[in-house]
């Protein structure tokens, strides 16, 4: 008794993540504001399979794929390649909005993003 009560526990956790970031499918923006006082506007189309977080970033250059993307409950990672840049995001999955933080180098920055309308 108590392995099937272990088993059909862990069942629900995993369905349980598994509803919460496949709410991160779909379009997100924000603005990255760096330390100079510049802003840019940030466009993500995520896509979720399991545990892989794939997609496309919207850059000046175009659509970007995102590469090394992995989900572990509500936290992800993923990164952007521009040119020879790989830009590094960290982020959590809050329902209603997503707080990411994004690195190139020593540069390091934080936004957060909401679905878009």
């Amino acid at each position: 008794m108590k392995r099937i009560t272990t088993h059909s526990f862990l069942i629900v956790c995993f369905v349980i993540s598994l509803t919460t970031t496949g709410n991160l499918n779909g379009k997100w923006t924000g603005v990255l504001k760096t330390d100079q006082g510049r802003e840019y506007p940030l466009f993500y189309n995520f896509k979720i399979d399991g545990d892989q977080l794939t997609g496309t970033a919207k850059t000046p250059k175009g659509d970007m794929p995102i590469t090394n993307g992995k989900i572990n409950g509500d936290d992800f990672v993923f990164s952007v390649i521009i040119g020879k840049m790989e830009i590094d995001h960290i982020g959590k999955f809050y329902g209603d909005s997503v707080g990411v933080d994004i690195s190139l180098g020593e540069a390091k920055s934080h936004t957060t993003l909401k679905r878009e309308q």
